[in-house]
């Protein structure tokens, strides 16, 4: 997939914007013609404003002033519970734009939706999560593990791709997933902390190097 940056901003974009936008292009354009798939992930970007809420994240089970702003971009009754017609109707508009069809409100796709950054207080999430990538993990992970999470799925364990070829938290293909020891076939059917073990094991042997588009190497 291509990597296609999405703005709902309708002004004209800053320089500093233009400047994330034509390098997005020009990484996008390398890898793929390097043969890499680049999924259209939700990464932070720093030079945003609010970027100190950008990796609060919306999914099934949320609720909140944040989920009812999204709700009303999606033209759905606007009731703040965020349940299986919002998770419908954004995987539909998600894959509208070309994104990775996860349900999950991460930057690229607020952005999409045209909205600003959630504030941590305009949403509640369900006991033993957090927005930031789920509270069901192993503690204590290296921050870059934690951004490379955040960036690939929204730090989503259920994440799948549109062409459902990357999977889970941190975007495994099930042969690396099989390689480095995880168990069953599928990485987002497995908890999200044996996929942070999975994930460590990976990154301890390989660096960043299996996440080009979001480790910043």
């Amino acid at each position: 997939m291509r990597y296609t940056p999405v703005s709902g901003r309708a002004s004209e974009p800053s320089p500093r914007r233009w400047r994330t936008v034509v390098l997005s292009v020009v990484v996008g354009a390398l890898l793929g013609g390097a043969g890499v798939e680049v999924a259209l992930a939700d990464e932070p970007v720093g030079g945003e404003a609010g970027a100190a809420h950008a990796t609060v994240t919306l999914r099934k089970g949320d609720r909140g002033p944040a989920v009812k702003s999204v709700q009303r971009r999606l033209r759905i009754p606007a009731d703040g519970a965020f349940g299986s017609q919002t998770d419908r109707a954004l995987r539909r508009f998600q894959r509208r734009k070309g994104l990775v069809a996860d349900g999950v409100v991460g930057p690229i796709t607020r952005r999409a939706l045209g909205l600003r950054p959630f504030s941590r207080d305009s949403v509640v999430h369900p006991p033993g999560r957090t927005g930031g990538g789920g509270g069901g993990g192993v503690p204590n992970l290296p921050p870059v593990l934690v951004r490379i999470a955040e960036c690939e799925s929204g730090g989503n364990p259920r994440a799948v791709s549109a062409d459902g070829r990357y999977r889970g938290k941190y975007q495994f293909t099930r042969s690396t997933w099989k390689e480095y020891g995880g168990r069953g076939d599928d990485p987002a059917e497995a908890s999200e902390a044996h996929q942070d073990r999975v994930a460590l094991r990976l990154y301890r042997a390989r660096g960043t190097a299996p996440w080009p588009a979001c480790s910043g190497s």
